[in-house]
């Protein structure tokens, strides 16, 4: 039984997924997680309402690395819509990334939306927030 069918059996529904869209990113990502800096995420509402498997408040969800190795669990907390340009500085800290400021934060994700292919500064998020429950 791999680590992971051992943490979906421990946290029955758990999706499996690493942040980010390089396995550089989710190693960077996932480390914030499991040290407890990053606490919160988005993604795009277009590619949420085509996931078939997207979080919901209260599901259990496993990070993955870069290399696709499970080391953390988190609970989704929170789960809201807001538009891109309604982004706030205390979410870009919950984040937990670069400097933690509402400009490295725009800065960034306006380029991960833009390599995704929906960026617009009205775009709606999912802001999600969550607890890290265990580490692996």
């Amino acid at each position: 039984m791999t680590m992971i069918n051992q943490l979906q059996a421990k946290y029955p529904h758990a999706l499996a997924w690493a942040i980010g869209d390089n396995p550089q990113m989710a190693d960077e990502l996932a480390a914030l997680v499991v040290a407890g800096q990053k606490t919160a995420s988005c993604g795009s509402l277009a590619s949420f309402m085509s996931d078939s498997a997207a979080p919901q408040v209260g599901s259990y969800h496993i990070i993955l690395n870069g290399q696709q190795e499970p080391v953390c669990v988190i609970r989704m907390v929170s789960m809201r819509l807001v538009k891109f340009c309604d982004i706030t500085e205390e979410f870009a800290r919950k984040e937990g990334e670069g400097d933690l400021s509402l400009a490295y934060w725009r800065k960034e994700h306006q380029a991960f939306f833009t390599r995704e292919g929906t960026f617009s500064e009205e775009m709606e998020l999912i802001a999600e927030e969550f607890q890290l429950i265990e580490v692996v």
